[in-house]
C-alpha cells in the first residue's frame, strides 16, 4: 500500500536473503507492496553496509532497516542515509561506535560459541551436526536441515570489524529479543537494547532464528515500527 514504507531486510551471518521467507509472505499479506532483501556478501562489515546502502539508494521514499544477527550490525553501519526512517533489529547485534560482534560476544559467550569452527579459507561455519541445537532448535529438523546445508559463512575477520558511527543513535529503533538464543546471549541482546532506548522491545520464547520460528510477533514488531517510524 502507497501510506506503508519500504522495507529492506537484512540478513546475518551463516543465512541468506531467503531465511527472510515466513517474514515476506506474512509482510506481503499485511499490504506492504515494497518489499526488499538485500543478499550481503559477508566478507566484511564495510562491503556489507555498502551493498545495503546500495540497494535503500534504488528505493524512492521511506525506509524501514530489519537487520537478524550480524544484520544489526550492518543497519547499524548503513542506517545513516535520509531516507531510513528506522531501524528493526531482530535477535541481532547492535554495536556501538568502535565494536564488533566478535567483541560483543566475548563479553557475554552465547551457548554454541564453540559450535562455530573455522575452515583453511578463513571462513566460519556452524557445524552441521551442531546447526539445529544451536541456531533453530525450535524449527522442524528438516528445516534445520536446510539451513545447515545451505548455511553462507561469512569471513572470520568480518566478525572483528568495528562499527563507525551507529545509526541508532540518530534514528528511532524497535528490538526484539530471542529468550533461547544460543548465538547471541539473550543479556547481550537485553544490554544492546536497553541502550539504545528503542520505542519498543518485544521477548520471544524463541531461537537465534526467530525470524523463521515466530514470524507473526516479528512482523508485528515491524509493522508496528513501520506505522511509528512515519511520524518519527
Amino acid at each position: 500500500m502507497a501510506d506503508k514504507p519500504s522495507i529492506v531486510l537484512v540478513h546475518g551471518f551463516w543465512g541468506g536473503a531467503a531465511h527472510w521467507g515466513k517474514v515476506i509472505v506474512e509482510l506481503h499479506g499485511r499490504g506492504f507492496g515494497s518489499l526488499h532483501a538485500v543478499e550481503n556478501p559477508l566478507t566484511s562489515l564495510a562491503d556489507d553496509a555498502e551493498r545495503t546502502r546500495a540497494m535503500v539508494r534504488q528505493i524512492d521514499g521511506p525506509v524501514l532497516l530489519v537487520g537478524h544477527s550480524y544484520g544489526g550490525a550492518v543497519i547499524t553501519e548503513a542506517g545513516d542515509l535520509p531516507n531510513v526512517t528506522g531501524l528493526v533489529y531482530v535477535a541481532a547485534f547492535a554495536p556501538d561506535a568502535g565494536e564488533s560482534p566478535g567483541q560483543l560476544s566475548q563479553e557475554r559467550p552465547p551457548a554454541a560459541f564453540e559450535n562455530i569452527a573455522p575452515d583453511s579459507d578463513g571462513y566460519l561455519w556452524i557445524k552441521q551436526e551442531k546447526f539445529h541445537e544451536s541456531f533453530a532448535q525450535d524449527l522442524t529438523a528438516d528445516e534445520a536441515l536446510v539451513m545447515a546445508v545451505t548455511q553462507k559463512a561469512p569471513l572470520g575477520s568480518t566478525f572483528g570489524d568495528p562499527v563507525t558511527a551507529p545509526a541508532w543513535r540518530a534514528k528511532p529503533t524497535w528490538y526484539q529479543v530471542s529468550t533461547a538464543d544460543r548465538m547471541i546471549h539473550p543479556d547481550n541482546e537485553r544490554h544492546m537494547a536497553q541502550r539504545m532506548a528503542p520505542r519498543k522491545t518485544i521477548e520471544l520464547d524463541a531461537s537465534h532464528a526467530s525470524l523463521a520460528s515466530r514470524p507473526g510477533p516479528v512482523c508485528d514488531l515491524i509493522e508496528t515500527a513501520a506505522r511509528e517510524a512515519d511520524g518519527a
